[in-house]
């Protein structure tokens, strides 16, 4: 995000760093610039709003060993320990408590001092400023809610549905601290108000393209006045669609089962994610390579902000190794951290469309396992006898041979797989040798907002209803799993058999989402809003006298009110109008 992170820490966390002169031997009493300062410099207040942005989730959490979908060699891993039922209201690795609140309050500081800035001396320039960062300030707040009712959001004893307690002023020493939470309904409420308020103030996006939308809402205004404000420039900044998409993600949350007192209906929840489809072309736009955008070469010309079709927003791009150091095999020089498990292998159906419990059509052999399967399968997961690394070698995960090999060594996969998403191939991890490629972590996919269509489309309107929109839940799955390359040759039987029962379309949607979005963060959260089972024993693959058997990893310890995640403990300790959830 261009200039955002150079700049805010030094603004933000420490709200300045220039220190009095007057008298080396008499201190000042305090290292801040106070808000005082906005008056006089504008980039301090711009670092401030900018500062935000650090505090909003930004690489991929990689908790899929708290689910059926992966297991961690690593023995500290936090999603691992909280599987094992280490999760506690203490120790959370889902916490965003304090983070997130942080960058509300300085949000609400923001705002309660924007009326003291002067941004340009052109009066014109000042206005659009002035605006800009008012809607940047109430969109950041928004988002900032989303993250923490997907944390902390949960029921009280009686069965009540609590969000978060809402502060939308700047605390000082005096405040009161000690409140109760707001329901969750009011929490959705307040975010879809800050959302209303971004959108009368934030382009769809930024540059020459939405010149004559904002052009628009200032009648008058130069052109060059407009793009100093809203240009290209200030790609990688929270516009329009970043916001839609933000109200996509919550709207799906609250319609979903577990959050369903909130009042959020299927219908909105669909036609918020239509909205965002809407910024992609439409069903036509489905982006062909969008299923591994990242080993795309293309991103090496990414300029600043760009993004390709699939993306929506990303983090900077940078070059490393890191992340095939950590995942990568032994062989290729890496620690193999993320084992995923047999469950997720058997999620992926056969390039026919079939699953591979489907006996009599699917045509899978227990022996001959990744012989004709769904292509995403090699994409995404490294299994026996695959290919690998900058000399395409022959990866052997189930045999002696190497420390590709099952439970080999604290590196060796456990599961009989290694993942393969995420890490670019042409990676060199060798020592002696590193080849150092370029990363970024896409914050938004388009995918993810086709499949929350799906999902939600499927609930109010069936497989094949399309509401007010010009696509069906039947249109997009059909879509993503062309792109995917399944049914190409036999038109996806399995499909048409599933269009006209809504439970069949269901159980179909939600396993594409497994496999379209796996290791990017979802399933943990999928799985609670579903009400599904979080117990599931994680399985793995190995050979027993040359054939493939499957056996058990590891099993999970959730128990019931887990679908919600705590309050931490050390927040009620220090308030006690702050009610935990049930159970923590």
């Amino acid at each position: 995000m261009k200039n955002i992170i150079k700049t805010a820490l030094a603004a933000v966390l420490v709200a300045g760093s220039l220190a009095s002169c007057d008298d080396v031997f008499e201190p000042a009493p305090e290292n801040n610039l106070p808000l005082d300062y906005l008056e006089l410099n504008s980039s301090y207040a711009e670092n401030l709003i900018g500062g935000i942005y650090i505090y909003l989730p930004t690489g991929i959490p990689y908790n899929d060993p708290a689910t059926d979908d992966a297991v961690s060699n690593d023995a500290s891993n936090s999603w691992r320990r909280i599987a094992a039922g280490n999760w506690t209201s203490s120790n959370n690795p889902v916490n965003r408590w304090e983070s997130c609140r942080i960058a509300i309050q300085y949000c609400n500081i923001f705002l309660a001092n924007i009326e003291r800035v002067t941004w340009a001396a052109d009066e014109e320039v000042n206005k659009l400023f002035h605006d800009r960062f008012l809607g940047e300030a109430h969109a950041l707040r928004g988002m900032l809610m989303y993250y923490l009712l997907q944390a902390h959001s949960g029921v009280d004893n009686a069965g009540a549905l609590l969000g978060i307690p809402i502060v939308e002023v700047a605390e000082d020493a005096s405040s009161e601290f000690n409140v109760p939470r707001n329901t969750f309904a009011e929490c959705i409420d307040a975010m879809k108000k800050d959302f209303e308020i971004a959108m009368k103030y934030l382009p769809t996006e930024y540059g020459e393209e939405y010149y004559s939308e904002v052009a628009q809402k200032y009648p008058g205004v130069s052109q060059g006045s407009i793009m100093r404000v809203f240009g290209a420039g200030f790609m990688g900044r929270v516009s329009g669609r970043i916001i839609e998409a933000y109200l996509s993600k919550a709207t799906l949350m609250a319609a979903s089962p577990a959050f369903s007192a909130s009042g959020v209906t299927w219908e909105e929840a669909a036609n918020a994610a239509a909205k965002v489809i809407s910024y992609n072309g439409n069903l036509r736009e489905l982006a062909p390579t969008g299923g591994n955008w990242y080993c795309d070469p293309a991103m090496d010309d990414l300029v600043d902000g760009a993004c390709p079709d699939e993306v929506l927003w990303r983090t900077t791009k940078g070059n490393s190794h890191d992340l095939e150091t950590t995942n990568f095999p032994p062989t290729l020089y890496g620690s193999g951290r993320m084992n995923p498990t047999q469950n997720l292998v058997d999620a992926f159906p056969m390039e026919n469309g079939y699953p591979i419990t489907d006996a009599a059509n699917s045509g899978y052999d227990p022996q001959n396992p990744y012989a004709g399967r769904d292509p995403r399968l090699g994409m995404y997961v490294l299994y026996n006898g695959a290919k690998a690394g900058i000399d395409n070698k022959e990866i052997n995960t189930l045999g002696k041979e190497t420390n590709d090999g099952l439970d080999m060594t604290s590196t060796s996969t456990r599961t009989g797989y290694y993942m393969k998403k995420h890490l670019r191939m042409d990676v060199n991890c060798n020592p002696s040798n590193i080849v150092d490629k370029n990363h970024y972590t896409a914050r938004l996919r388009y995918t993810e907002f086709f499949l929350n269509y799906a999902e939600a489309a499927n609930e109010v309107w069936g497989p094949t209803g399309t509401g007010s929109n010009s696509f069906s839940a039947y249109d997009i799955i059909k879509k993503i799993r062309q792109r995917a390359g399944i049914g190409l040759e036999n038109g996806d039987p399995y499909l048409e058999s599933c269009k006209g029962n809504k439970e069949a379309m269901r159980e179909l949607i939600r396993n594409e989402r497994r496999i379209e979005l796996c290791f990017e963060g979802f399933r943990f959260y999928d799985l609670r809003r579903w009400k599904a089972d979080l117990n599931t024993t994680a399985k793995g693959i190995r050979l027993v006298n040359g054939e493939y058997d499957t056996f058990d990893v590891e099993t999970r310890n959730y128990k019931d009110y887990m679908i919600y995640g705590p309050v931490p403990y050390s927040e009620t300790l220090k308030f006690s109008n702050l009610q935990q959830n049930a159970g923590w």
